[in-house]
């Protein structure tokens, strides 16, 4: 047996830490940053506790590192939504879809439980500074005013038309994962609160 080459070295480094920040996404979704040990992100991995520190300084820098990643995907998302050409209805519904999706709602859990959390990593607090949802809302506010004008949402302001729908899916999203008695609605379901 040959040995490793940098490159596949490389390949494996990359791919177990990604294993660590998977494992760890769904373990801060479903306890927390304050109710999180990094044994427990261990025992998700299926790896020892001492190999995380091999990847990661500590916690903390793990948890950063999740939350930095996510919301500037969700910045890009939003980026290609106000781009896109397709139907109004079409960009809320699919970008429904993703929120609710299985593997997204940890992601989108996870964000939801930062931001309402006591105390986070400063860096933390600072991406969320940076990508409130309120500046998310704005960005999304000339899809709607571009629905509203073509008769697929209900007219009035289309920022609390936002925030009401947001809070409903956002809602959904913070129950307890696999406890939902019903299931998730779908996304056509929900969009009926901003349909006209």
């Amino acid at each position: 047996m040959s040995p490793l080459n940098k490159q596949q070295l490389e390949q494996i480094r990359d791919e177990r830490k990604e294993q660590i920040k998977q494992a760890a996404l769904k373990v801060f979704a479903t306890r927390g940053f304050a109710g999180t040990k990094t044994s427990t992100i261990a025992s998700a991995a299926g790896i020892s506790e001492g190999l995380i520190y091999r990847y990661f300084k500590s916690k903390d820098e793990l948890f950063t590192e999740i939350v930095v990643e996510l919301m500037e995907e969700a910045g890009k998302e939003i980026g290609h939504i106000q781009l896109s050409s397709q139907p109004p209805s079409d960009l809320i519904r699919t970008l429904t879809e993703s929120m609710l999706e299985e593997n997204n709602k940890y992601a989108f859990r996870l964000i939801l439980q930062a931001r309402k959390a006591e105390k986070v990593p400063e860096q933390v607090g600072h991406i969320l500074e940076r990508y409130a949802e309120s500046n998310l809302i704005e960005r999304l506010v000339p899809v709607i005013v571009k629905g509203q004008q073509a008769g697929q949402f209900f007219e009035g302001d289309p920022r609390q038309l936002l925030s009401w729908y947001f809070s409903v899916v956002n809602s959904l999203i913070l129950q307890e994962l696999g406890t939902e008695e019903y299931g998730m609605p779908s996304a056509d379901v929900l969009m009926r609160i901003l349909a006209r």
